[in-house]
């Protein structure tokens, strides 16, 4: 089965359908959360995810806080008057499918969902070898896959030693997973990692194969609605150079 795995849309409509232009024919979509936030188009994004078909989305924090679930304190200034806007926005039927996803992990197969981490599934970052390790502790498939970080990143342990080593993901050059691994596609609509392009990553679950991709898409038009909208400039400015 061929599964497109998605993460961190963040309201970013033109990214997305970069992605699926990208991806070709897929089997399922698996979407581990924050579907909204940070970007202009909230309700083109949860309407175009609402009808993929054979969905498994997974909540995240800016999801939950666009719902009134989490204090808008926990977040930045930039943030919060984003996630303001968002509320005021977003449709009433949109906001009934993110309070139908679950905000706890998922598993699918033998892949456990997270959008954080396993331990913590909306706020945790998986950014280092001693974070991966502790979150080993907290889910029992062969693989994780998480978001959050906006990092296209892959995490080994190794049960012999009991070591975690975090390990290089090229684009467009599949590696077989191997028991057991932590994983994360990237950022579809803001990536961090110093390149605009959208990520996300295609998973064959007969296979174990991962294919970690990047995809340009229209920056610019994306910046002209954020500023239209009067929202943050920073997130105007970040998606040129993917920080």
């Amino acid at each position: 089965m061929r599964v497109l795995v998605i993460s961190d849309i963040h309201a970013n409509y033109t990214a997305l359908k970069a992605v699926i232009n990208d991806a070709g024919q897929v089997d399922e979509t698996w979407c581990l959360g924050d579907l909204v936030g940070y970007g202009p188009d909230p309700n083109a994004v949860v309407e175009q995810v609402r009808d993929f078909p054979h969905l498994t989305c997974i909540m995240g924090n800016h999801d939950m806080a666009a719902l009134g679930r989490m204090a808008l304190e926990s977040f930045n200034a930039d943030a919060r008057r984003s996630l303001m806007w968002t509320e005021k926005v977003l449709t009433a039927d949109n906001m009934d499918f993110l309070r139908s996803v679950p905000q706890a992990t998922k598993v699918r197969g033998e892949v456990t969902m997270a959008h954080g981490s396993p331990r913590d599934p909306l706020w945790e970052y998986v950014l280092n070898t001693l974070t991966a390790r502790l979150n080993f502790d907290h889910f029992d498939t062969p693989f994780c896959f998480i978001g959050h970080s906006h990092i296209q990143s892959l995490f080994k342990l190794s049960e012999g030693n009991d070591r975690v080593t975090l390990e290089s993901t090229k684009v467009n050059r599949p590696i077989t997973l191997m028991p057991r691994t932590l994983v994360n596609p990237g950022s579809v609509g803001q990536p961090r990692d110093r390149d605009p392009r959208a990520g996300y990553a295609i998973y064959d679950t007969e296979t174990r194969q991962w294919e970690a991709r990047r995809v340009e898409y229209h920056v610019s038009e994306v910046q002209k609605r954020l500023r239209e909208a009067g929202l943050p400039e920073k997130h105007a400015a970040r998606l040129s150079e993917g920080w």
